[in-house]
Formats: structure tokens, sequence, C-alpha cells
């Protein structure tokens, strides 16, 4: 029952070298498959992300050195010096292994604390692992209970309430004004990565029209054609003002929209709230144009103070996140320990019935005048003793209280008697 985690992460490695590890759906069924044919995991399970690329394992019973052979096949598969992964891959072993996980599924081991959709990745690749049959008994339980700790932190704290990013923050802040951006309209200046993150947030919270205007125009049909938006001719962008409820502008380079700009576009929308987020470096859109009426505009540090104010309030939350992952944590253990005393009193009752068995044969040809009744009678008797026996020690190994003795108390019974297994 042993549990090994081998991987790397944004802590341990750049991102030149998780580029070069990376696991995409078809290369983790892959893996599976040639580590358990290997004979080095019975069960797999492939962890890959932006951010980290982590092998779960049980190896075999019989295994030797499962950690050295899964270090080995991971440079092999991505065709890697092994000299690369020097230093940048780490090593967990059951508990801890099992802790560092529900500790990921709860966004507390992201580079952004409390990051949502690392929940969503966990729970994407369990369900790939699970369809291909790479998983067992193990992970299976081990991962249900990671999504189970994942789900209640983020239900039971505000560890990802608040947003941590300029552009997240901004789409936030859009919300509070308009209440939901159901059915509004944004206006998208600058089809760079900064624009495409807004439109990626309100897209997501159902803007009704999303237009998009460049100064290359070819960029702009790129991004509008892959988010279901329309293009504005960046001649026509004075006009285009009328339209939006929500405005964002990340051009680079110079100011595009003057107060007086502003202040034709608000006479002709009849003042209706215009938001504006401003993410260019220097200022798309002049200062002065917060002063006119029903306009609310912010730039990069007023989004940028907000997210660090955000931050701060994040990591007041970690205290109450970490308690429901040792909580978990503590659920998993006993599981599994309670898994390990029904294996080792199994192969005690079976050993004790066979050398019951033994005995009688042996005994009861010496007693050549009992009937056969009387044979089975003994045999029914010689079993009830048996479970005797075994009651009282059984009992006090599922006793909660004596959790933190059980694995030392299990392995001394299993040398005591000569059960064969491996510790866990």
């Amino acid at each position: 029952m042993e549990i090994v985690l081998l991987g790397l992460n944004h802590r341990t490695a750049t991102l030149e070298i998780r580029e070069r590890v990376t696991f995409n759906p078809d290369q983790a069924r892959r893996a599976a498959d040639e580590l358990r044919s290997r004979g080095v995991l019975e069960e797999i399970l492939v962890l890959s992300t932006c951010n980290r690329s982590e092998l779960y394992g049980v190896p075999p019973e019989a295994a030797q050195d499962s950690a050295s052979a899964m270090e080995d096949f991971l440079a092999s598969f991505h065709e890697v010096q092994p000299a690369d992964l020097n230093g940048r891959l780490y090593l967990r072993r059951n508990i801890d292994a099992v802790r560092h996980l529900f500790r990921v599924a709860a966004g507390l081991d992201s580079m952004m604390l409390g990051e949502a959709e690392i929940l969503g990745q966990v729970r994407d690749a369990y369900r790939i692992a699970l369809e291909h049959g790479a998983t067992g008994p193990i992970l299976n339980r081990m991962f249900q209970n990671a999504l189970e700790a994942g789900k209640r932190v983020r239900a039971e704290t505000e560890i990802g309430a608040r947003p941590v990013s300029v552009a997240f923050a901004g789409v936030k802040l859009a919300e509070r004004i308009f209440g939901n951006l159901r059915g509004h309209k944004a206006l998208i200046l600058g089809a760079g990565a900064m624009g495409e993150q807004v439109v990626e947030y309100v897209r997501d919270r159902g803007i009704g029209r999303l237009l998009v205007a460049n100064r290359s125009r070819e960029r702009a049909e790129e991004l509008a054609r892959n988010v279901g938006g329309e293009v504005v001719a960046w001649e026509e962008v004075p006009q285009a003002l009328e339209v939006p409820d929500i405005l964002v502008t990340s051009v680079g380079g110079e100011s595009v929209l003057t107060r007086a700009m502003l202040e034709r576009a608000m006479g002709a929308r009849a003042n209706r709230a215009l938001f504006i987020m401003d993410l260019g470096v220097p200022r798309n859109v002049e200062p002065a144009g917060d002063e006119l009426y029903n306009i609310y505009l912010y730039n990069v540090d007023d989004l940028t103070a907000i997210v660090e104010q955000n931050r701060k309030a994040r990591e007041q939350e970690v205290p109450r996140a970490e308690a429901i992952v040792e909580e978990h944590v503590a659920k998993f253990q006993a599981w599994r320990e309670s898994v390990h005393e029904v294996t080792l009193l199994g192969q005690l009752r079976m050993k004790l019935r066979c050398e019951r068995e033994a005995f009688l044969r042996e005994r009861l040809e010496q007693i050549e005048h009992l009937a056969p009744e009387d044979r089975e009678r003994v045999g029914r008797w010689m079993e009830e003793l048996l479970d005797r026996l075994l009651a009282e020690p059984a009992g006090r190994l599922r006793n909660p209280r004596e959790l933190r003795r059980k694995i030392q108390d299990l392995e001394a019974l299993r040398e005591l008697f000569g059960l064969d297994g491996k510790k866990s």
C-alpha cells in the first residue's frame, strides 16, 4: 500500500523545463500503460498543468526503488537528459504524498494562491486515469478525498473569493457597477494577451455583445473569430464608444482616448454609465476622463492595489484551509489503516485456520472411534475458539484512540506471526 509521488512544479523548475515534461491526455494514458507494463507501478495517475507535472503511483509489493525507476521513466519518456532534472524533482511518500495532493486540490500549492482552475484540472486528470483503468482502490480513494477537500476549502473559506489578477479584478469591479454582465456590451481596444484574458472573463459571465478593435485588423479578426465577437475598424473607434457598457484598453505606446473624445461619446450615450478598464502602460485613457459624469475609470495601478489587498485577504484564509486539508488527510489515513487491519487480520485468520485444519487432521486420525458428526462438532468448536482469540485484538486495533499506535501494532503482529506482506 505504499504511495509514491514524483514531480516538479513552478517552485522547483523553470518554465522551460516544465514545458519539456508536460503530458497531454494521450501521453498520460501511454505513460500509465508503460509504467504498469514495466512493473514499476500497479496504480498510476498523471497530473500535468502549466505549473506542474506529477506522477502519483502505488508500486507492486515486490518493487525495488520505484522512485528511481519513475525518475528514469520521466526523463526517457520526454527525451530529457537526467542531469536537466537534477534538483528540480521532489519525492513524497505515503502521508506526505497524500497531504501534497490535498493541498494542490485546495489551491494552497498554486502559483496564484487559491486559484480555482486547479480543482477542475485534478478532476480531469482523475477522470482520464479512471476511464483508462490506470487507477485502483488506493488512488481512487485518495483522489476522491482530494476533490472533497478542495470543494470544502472553496465552499467554507474565502481563499478564492477575491480576484488576484489585474484583469479579473477589473471584471469583478464591472460586476459591482452593473450587477452582472449578462446581456451587456463590451468593447476591447487591443487584441494582445491582456485584452484576450479580459475577453475570456467577460464571455464566461454572459456578455451580450463583444466588439474588438486593434491597429492590426488581422489580429482583431483572429480574436473576434475565437470568441464570437465583432470587429470594429480602428478608425471607427470614436463612434464605437457610443455602444459599450464596458471598455477595456490594452494598447501599447500612446494615449488613445482623450477627455474630449469621451465627452462627445457620453453625450451621444445620454450619459449612460461607462466602465473603463485602462490596462495600458503608458495609460491609454487621459486621466481627466475620470472627471466626467457616470464614467468609472480604473488604471493598472488602481487594479494592482485592489489585487494586493485581495492577496492579503486570501492569505488570512490559509489557516482555515489548511485545517480542512488536515481533516481530510486524517480521514484518508484512517481508511488506509482500516484496510491494512482487514488485510492483516484476514492473513492471520487464514494462517490460524490452516494450522487448525492440519492439527485436527493429525489428532483426529488418532481417535478412530469418533463418529463423523462428532468430528464436525470438534471442528466447529475449534473455529469458535479461533474467533474468540481474534475478537479482542481486532477490537483494540479498531479503537480510534489507538490511531497513532496502529501501524506499529500491526507490523509487530505481522512479524510475530510470520505473515507475508509489505509495510505501508
